[in-house]
Formats: structure tokens, C-alpha cells, sequence
């Protein structure tokens, strides 16, 4: 009885910081579209539905999770996961593996929470593998407290098969994001497609770090690397976007733009590119730069502050 209350409690903690990220709590009870709610190394809810199997369990120091979309399966819903730690302090390592079978199509929204955190490591350790023909989507947001508390250290191995879709978008804007490394790997096969969007706010002290590496091997396989990255007060940011064309007629293409707000601040962007066949094509283009001070001035002059006109401007590129 004692773990049914607390889990109860964790559950309306989780709830009310999900609902500040942007989220809607009545997400966490919906099981239609396939659920999976873990507080700290608690599985509050997990559901899956016809198509989609979702399996957790407990190990020494984390969760372990497993997650399949079967052959031709079209999730119409989207799959709702959210991780999250209310104390202030403590660990959470999530290991997952996403499956998607042939033809299979899905899309995940994931909301992570840590809204009193001082000293908390999330620590996620994915595997993606995307089948033929298969397309798979999967949105994280994060939403942290005032205080930059946390350690964010997600890594993530993909593998995209013959003519799959693999797109991913990270968010952090809400909250002092803390302490960010970002490392994605992904390998996509021929006629498959690869898209990676990064978009954080760093505040106060906060040290982002985010590389993103695309092996194009399969012929015509298409690869994107697209960040957008905001380094205020005396935060640090550093974006290594990296594609590597392999397979005949591949073509990828690197996209940062960092904006520095603070004379603390700092930012950095080291686009790389390999190409190891005559017939690839890569691209890139970097811009680090202040706000633009004409647009500061428009929004001035219809009665806003100089600070409110800048964080209107920055969440706009954000969004």
C-alpha cells in the first residue's frame, strides 16, 4: 500500500512538471497510443497497443527498455514516453532499443523533466534500428528548473535500412539546461534518409556540447544535420556536425547557426566532411552571431524592452 501512495505522488509530481514542459497530463494517462511513464528507476505506466510492444525492465543501475513497431504496422497516435526525476538529486539511466520492423511507422514524443534539480545525471544509452521502408519519428523535449542542475548525457546509435526514414529533433529551452553532450551516430542505407534537429537555450553556466555524425553508405542515401543553439549569460556551446558520404550519388548537408547573447558567452561550430565517392555531395553552412540589433529596435518601438524584444527573437529562431 505504501508503494501504491508514493507512486501515486510520483506519477502527480511527474504530471505537473510534464504539464510546465509544454506537455498535456491527460498524455500520461491515455494508453491508446502506447505509453511509458519512469520516474527515476520507477516504471510508473507502461502500455503498448496492436502493432507496438513495449517491454521494461529494472537492471543494477537504470531501466532497460524494448520497444517494437511490427512489419506494416501504422501507428496513427503518437507513442508517449516520459522520463523524469523529481528529487534533487540522483541518476537516471535509461537504456532503450527502438525497433521499427519493415514498412512499420511511428512517432514518439518524449518529454523529459527535472524541474528541482541541483545534481541530477540523465543518462540515456538508445539504439535505433529503422527496417525497410520503415519511418520513424521521435521528438524529446526537455524541461528543466532555474538552477542548471543537470547532467544531460544522451547517446544514440542508428541504423536506417534500404529506403527508411529516421527524424529526430531535440529541445531544450525551458529552464537552465546544465550540463549537455549530445553524441548521435547514424548509418543509412541506400535511398534512406537521415534528419537531426538540435534546439537549445543555454543560461547562466550552462556547457553544451553537441555532435552529430551521419555515414552516408547506401546510394542515394540523404543525410541532414541542422542545430540551432543560443549561448547567453556566460553559458558555452560547441556543435561538431559531421556527414560522411560513402554510397554513389549520396548527398548530406550540415546547418548551425549559434547566437552568442553576453559578453561571458561563447560558442563554437566545426562542420566536417567526408567524401569518399566521386559522385556524393556535401554541404555545410555556419553562422555564430549576436541578435540582430535592427529587429531588437522594431519590437522596441512598439513598447518592449530590450530584454523582452531579445528572447522574443531567440525563441523565435528556436521554434
Amino acid at each position: 500500500m505504501t508503494t501504491e501512495i508514493d507512486y501515486a505522488a510520483e506519477l502527480a509530481d511527474i504530471a505537473t512538471a510534464y504539464q510546465a514542459a509544454g506537455g498535456d497530463p491527460s498524455d500520461l494517462h491515455n494508453t491508446d497510443g502506447g505509453l511509458l511513464l519512469v520516474s527515476g528507476h520507477n516504471v510508473l505506466a507502461s502500455s503498448g497497443r496492436e502493432g507496438l510492444t513495449m517491454e521494461s525492465e529494472a537492471i543494477e543501475d537504470g531501466v532497460r527498455v524494448r520497444v517494437k513497431v511490427s512489419a506494416g504496422a501504422k501507428l496513427t497516435d503518437p507513442v508517449h514516453l516520459c522520463f523524469g526525476m523529481i528529487p534533487k538529486e540522483g541518476l537516471q539511466r535509461i537504456v532503450a532499443d527502438f525497433v521499427l520492423e519493415p514498412g512499420a511507422q511511428a512517432t514518439f514524443l518524449a518529454h523529459c523533466t527535472f524541474p528541482n534539480a541541483v545534481k541530477v545525471d540523465h543518462i540515456m544509452e538508445g539504439t535505433v534500428h529503422v527496417g525497410p521502408g520503415a519511418r520513424m519519428e521521435y521528438s524529446e523535449t526537455h524541461y528543466h528548473g532555474t538552477d542548471g542542475g543537470v547532467n544531460v548525457l544522451p547517446t544514440m546509435h542508428v541504423e536506417v535500412a534500404a529506403g527508411g526514414t529516421y527524424i529526430s529533433t531535440f529541445s531544450l529551452i525551458k529552464g537552465a539546461a546544465g550540463r549537455v553532450k549530445l553524441d548521435y551516430d547514424c548509418a543509412v542505407a541506400d535511398a534512406a534518409v537521415v534528419e537531426l534537429y538540435a534546439k537549445i537555450y543555454g543560461k547562466r553556466e550552462d556547457r553544451i556540447t553537441v555532435r552529430e555524425s551521419i555515414r552516408l553508405l547506401g546510394e542515394e542515401a540523404r543525410g541532414l544535420a541542422r542545430s540551432r543553439i543560443v549561448a547567453s549569460d556566460r553559458a558555452w556551446a560547441e556543435v561538431q556536425g559531421e556527414i560522411e558520404g560513402v554510397g554513389n550519388c549520396s548527398r548530406g548537408h550540415v546547418d548551425c547557426v549559434e547566437i552568442v547573447k553576453g559578453k561571458d558567452a561563447r560558442a563554437s561550430a566545426v562542420p566536417l566532411l567526408r567524401v569518399l565517392n566521386d559522385s556524393a555531395k556535401l554541404t555545410h553552412e555556419a553562422a555564430i552571431g549576436s541578435v540582430d540589433r535592427g529587429q531588437v529596435q522594431t519590437l522596441m518601438a512598439r513598447g518592449l524592452t530590450e530584454q523582452t524584444a531579445t528572447d522574443i527573437i531567440v525563441r523565435g529562431l528556436l521554434k
